[in-house]
C-alpha cells in the first residue's frame, strides 16, 4: 500500500522529527478530520507500506536523515514557485529549495522525484509574462533532476476566499498561454509537462494529461508492478487518475501558511495546532481523547513481485 503524507500538512518541513519516531515505533494514529472520535492506526512496517509518497515546499529537514527511508519506496513531490513573502511568508528563500531539491535527487534518482509548479494565478504582479520567465528560470535550474513538472491552476476553494479574498480564476486564455509555454520549456530542458486535475486541454500541446500520482508513476519508483484496489484509485471529477494512499498528515498545521493554501482555514487554527504538537505522540497533534473509537486498517502490500525491473526501462 501507499501511504500519503501530504495531501494535508508539510510533514518533512515542519514534522520531520515526529514522522521519524513513528518510523521507529512502527505506527501512526490519525483522526478522521470529518469526525474527529475516529480514529485509524496505519502500520508503518515495510511489509504493508510499499512506498511513501511526500509532498512538500522544503525537504531540507529530512534529508540527513535518508537512511531511515531505505526500507520504504519512495516519491517526492517538490513544489517551487517563484511568489514571494507576500504569498507564500513562511517557504525559504527558492535558491535554498532548488538546491535541497537537487541533493534529493542525487540520493533517490530522478524517477523518485518531481517538481510542481502550483498554484499558478495571474493578476497585475504575477503576469503569464513573468511566469513563462521565472519558469524557465527554474526548469533550467532543475533540469536533469527530475523528468516531471506538475501545474495546476488556482482553485478558488472557500478557505482561499477567505485567506485570498483577491484572488481569480486563471481564464482558458491564459492557462493555453502558459501551458503552451511550458510544454516548450520543460521539453527543451528534459522534462515533461503533467496538468493536475486540469482536464485533456493541453494534451494536443505536448502535456501528459493520465495525473500525476498514477499507478505508473509510482511502479517506475519501485521497478515493480502494483495491484491498486479500485476503491484508492480517485475519480476527482472524472479528471483525475492519481493514487490517493492513506494520509497520516492533519489540515490546519501547515506552517508555511501560503495564502492560496485549501488545506489551512486561518493562521491562528495553524498556530494553536503547531503548539500541540508533541513529537513523541502517535497523532500529529494532540493525543488520545475520551470517547476515541480506534480503527485498525486493513493492510496488505500491492507489489507483484515477479514483475520486476526489465518492464521499466530508462
Amino acid at each position: 500500500m501507499i501511504i500519503q503524507t501530504g495531501m494535508r500538512t508539510d510533514i518533512p518541513a515542519f514534522y520531520s522529527k515526529w514522522f521519524l519516531n513513528r518510523l521507529r515505533e512502527g505506527f501512526v494514529l490519525v483522526r478522521n478530520p470529518y469526525n474527529p472520535c475516529q480514529v485509524t492506526k496505519y502500520s508503518l512496517s515495510p511489509d504493508v507500506v510499499d512506498l511513501i509518497a511526500f509532498c512538500t515546499k522544503n525537504p531540507s529537514p529530512m534529508l540527513p536523515f535518508m537512511d531511515r527511508l531505505e526500507p520504504y519506496g519512495q516519491y517526492w513531490f517538490v513544489t517551487i514557485t517563484p511568489y514571494g513573502k507576500e504569498i507564500e511568508p513562511n517557504v525559504p528563500d527558492k535558491e535554498l529549495v532548488i538546491e535541497s531539491f537537487q541533493k534529493l535527487s542525487d540520493l533517490v534518482g530522478t524517477d523518485c522525484v518531481g517538481w510542481r509548479y502550483d498554484p499558478i494565478f495571474v493578476d497585475a504582479g504575477h503576469s503569464t509574462k513573468w511566469h513563462i520567465s521565472e519558469f524557465e528560470k527554474m526548469a533550467g535550474a532543475l533540469r536533469g533532476y527530475t523528468r516531471t513538472c506538475v501545474i495546476s491552476f488556482i482553485d478558488i476553494y472557500k478557505k482561499v476566499k477567505r485567506n485570498f479574498p483577491e484572488a481569480k480564476a486563471v481564464s482558458m486564455e491564459e492557462r493555453t498561454m502558459l501551458g503552451k509555454a511550458f510544454i516548450e520549456i520543460a521539453d527543451r530542458n528534459e522534462m515533461v509537462i503533467k496538468p493536475c486535475a486540469e482536464g485533456n486541454d493541453l494534451e494536443k500541446y505536448g502535456a501528459a494529461c493520465s495525473g500525476c500520482m498514477t499507478a505508473a508513476v509510482f511502479e517506475k519508483a519501485l521497478h515493480h508492478r502494483l495491484h491498486v484496489p479500485a476503491r484508492k484509485k480517485n475519480q476527482r471529477n472524472g479528471e483525475c487518475a492519481c493514487i490517493l494512499g492513506a494520509d497520516i498528515g492533519a489540515y490546519d498545521t501547515c506552517g508555511h501558511l501560503c495564502r492560496y493554501c485549501y488545506a489551512n482555514a486561518d493562521a491562528k487554527l495553524v498556530r494553536e495546532n503547531m503548539k500541540k504538537h508533541d513529537p513523541d505522540s502517535p497523532f500529529l497533534t494532540g493525543g488520545s481523547m475520551p470517547g476515541d473509537i480506534v480503527h485498525e486498517a486493513s493492510q496488505k502490500s500491492w507489489v507483484d513481485r515477479q514483475m520486476q525491473l526489465e518492464l521499466f526501462p530508462n
